[in-house]
């Protein structure tokens, strides 16, 4: 079972996508810069049971059309039952992965994925020289430019 952070909403993290966003610690990229160090530890946050993930989900359900997960892919069987979840009740998933690739029954629950390690000097998605893509997984488009507003 995986720790989180309390969930929140949130408006950017996928273009066009009022987002209920779950933060997952555990995370072993460790990528330099990291904007939230502490989700390095795999103990940090409280365990998000099917129950709880639930009540989170009637909570915001008539809010959100999209649910998020940071992280979590190290933990893959546990993430596709919260993605398959939020696929039964109709919302959007996606998924923010420092990884380059995930396997199949990840993505068969996705509509979204960021790939791409953070790597301070190339930037996030908002800036043109990212390593980062952030993917419709359904048509294969790469969305980046949604997120640059220049």
């Amino acid at each position: 079972m995986f720790n989180y952070l309390t969930p929140q909403v949130v408006l950017q993290e996928v273009p066009g996508e009022v987002s209920l966003l779950f933060t997952i610690t555990g995370c072993a990229l460790k990528c330099e810069g990291c904007h939230s160090p502490e989700i390095h530890d795999p103990n940090y946050g409280q365990p998000l049971t099917e129950a709880d993930y639930i009540k989170w989900l009637d909570k915001y359900q008539a809010l959100i059309s999209c649910v998020v997960f940071f992280g979590g892919e190290w933990q893959s069987d546990q993430l596709i039952i919260c993605l398959s979840i939020a696929k039964k009740r109709g919302l959007k998933t996606c998924l923010y992965t420092g990884k380059d690739k995930l396997s199949k029954p990840i993505l068969a629950q996705l509509d979204y994925v960021k790939y791409g390690r953070w790597q301070p000097k190339l930037g996030g998605l908002d800036k043109a020289t990212t390593n980062q893509r952030f993917v419709n997984v359904h048509t294969g488009e790469l969305l980046n430019a949604k997120f640059q507003t220049h």
